[in-house]
């Protein structure tokens, strides 16, 4: 992205806010079934069914998210070809945000990146409409069933498993407590409606999405376009005063050849480390550092457990991705486990620790392969919109055939990353 467009960019960004004038809180507090952009929306999964706010006519919220990192990463393989990293600022990522109550239970959601590391351009991520009643039909209409039932329909991320409400969004880096996302990071951007039912504590959701990343009506010989189901259960509640459990179970298929690939690969955004994994020769790809199995007949389930004891927090994934046995048999295992304890008159202070671990065979003939991380840093929310990390990583890459830039790989070092969402 040249200067002048990346100006171009942050200048819609901050007009567009300066107009909004102080209008921008009290939108933000009249919109119906909605997470905070900022601290408070720290712990927030699906929305809940119990609005605060009541409908006052259409409000339309304008705002944005801005993150900047100082990366300092070392790495090293057998091959001794992989690019010197120094110390330096990584480039700044920004979105804006759009958010409108349309209706009475009825709200849209647009997000477009302005700056990432994968785009020159700036683009629109996704969105999405959400229906939390039915009023606009006529007053009161299954009024019974909507006390419990949200209905999404849009193109944006797709509710599977429970870490993708934990992870960076380009520029949206307030929630995450570390800077990279997972190893093995389930986030996609599809076609899909969603319906979800909520009632003390307990949730399910069922989903249905045309499963691809780009939309194309072209069909070609290559073509085997089959439509994907997901879906989720789970419990979450405060199982006493000061403790907060919650436990959920997703799973993700499809046996389309040409659709459904993309639940490892969907961030278009790039991976948080900065080119970590690249070569003298030959460079590398913007999203080093992760790991996307790239089946073609997927068929994916993750639990996720999380605890809140007072300060105390654990947020944990067990995951699978399987291949057909006609795609060749292929399966990968994640393993997770994120430890937290946030101090403080308002928690705004944290320390913790995240283990991550993928392993598996990309056929089920090859030889097993891993990879594994280790994050400890800790946190501070300067103002509830204002997040200010650091970390030291390490990531390791074992099994990997001689020969390849990932036989004895490995990165380690210390990032710093500041983090605005409003």
């Amino acid at each position: 992205m040249n200067t002048m467009t990346k100006g171009i960019n942050y200048a819609i960004l901050f007009f567009a806010v300066l107009f909004s004038g102080t209008s921008l809180v009290q939108a933000q507090k009249s919109l119906q079934y909605y997470r905070a952009d900022n601290s408070y929306g720290l712990n927030v999964f699906e929305t809940s069914k119990d609005s605060v706010s009541t409908y006052e006519g259409l409000r339309v919220k304008v705002g944005g998210d801005f993150a900047l990192q100082f990366q300092g990463i070392n790495q090293e393989n057998n091959l001794d070809n992989l690019v010197d990293l120094g110390s330096n600022l990584n480039l700044p990522t920004a979105n804006l945000n759009l958010d409108v109550q349309l209706e009475d239970g009825v709200r849209m959601h647009l997000r477009t990146y302005l700056s990432a590391r994968h785009h020159s351009e700036a683009w629109v991520k996704g969105g999405y409409l959400q229906l939390d009643k039915l009023d606009f039909v006529s007053d009161g209409f299954l009024e019974g069933l909507m006390k419990y039932t949200t209905i999404k329909v849009g193109m944006d991320e797709i509710n599977y498993g429970d870490a993708h409400f934990r992870r960076t969004d380009n520029a949206r880096a307030i929630f995450n407590p570390f800077v990279g996302n997972y190893i093995m990071d389930s986030f996609t951007t599809e076609a899909f409606a969603e319906v979800t039912l909520q009632n003390s504590g307990f949730l399910a959701m069922l989903a249905i999405s045309n499963g691809k990343l780009n939309q194309s009506v072209v069909v070609n010989d290559n073509s085997d376009n089959k439509l994907s189901f997901y879906g989720k259960v789970g419990y979450d509640n405060y199982v006493a005063e000061d403790l907060r459990v919650r436990l959920t179970g997703s799973w993700y298929n499809n046996q389309g050849l040409s659709t459904g690939t993309s639940l490892y690969g969907g961030d278009r955004a790039g991976s948080r480390y900065y080119s970590v994994l690249h070569t003298i020769e030959d460079g590398g790809s913007d999203f080093e550092g992760r790991f996307n199995p790239r089946f073609r007949q997927l068929t994916a389930f993750q639990i996720n457990p999380f605890v809140k004891f007072k300060g105390l927090e654990f947020f944990g994934i067990f995951e699978s991705a399987m291949n057909s046995e006609d795609e060749g048999d292929g399966q990968y295992t994640q393993l997770a486990g994120e430890l937290l304890y946030r101090f403080g008159s308002r928690e705004q202070l944290y320390l913790g620790g995240r283990y991550n671990k993928v392993k598996g065979e990309a056929n089920a003939d090859d030889p097993t392969t891993s990879i594994e991380r280790f994050n400890i840093g800790g946190g501070w929310f300067m103002t509830k919109n204002i997040v200010a990390k650091i970390e030291y990583v390490n990531q390791k890459y074992d099994g990997f055939a001689a020969g390849s830039k990932y036989d004895g790989a490995k990165f380690d070092g210390l990032n710093i990353e500041a983090a605005i969402s409003f």
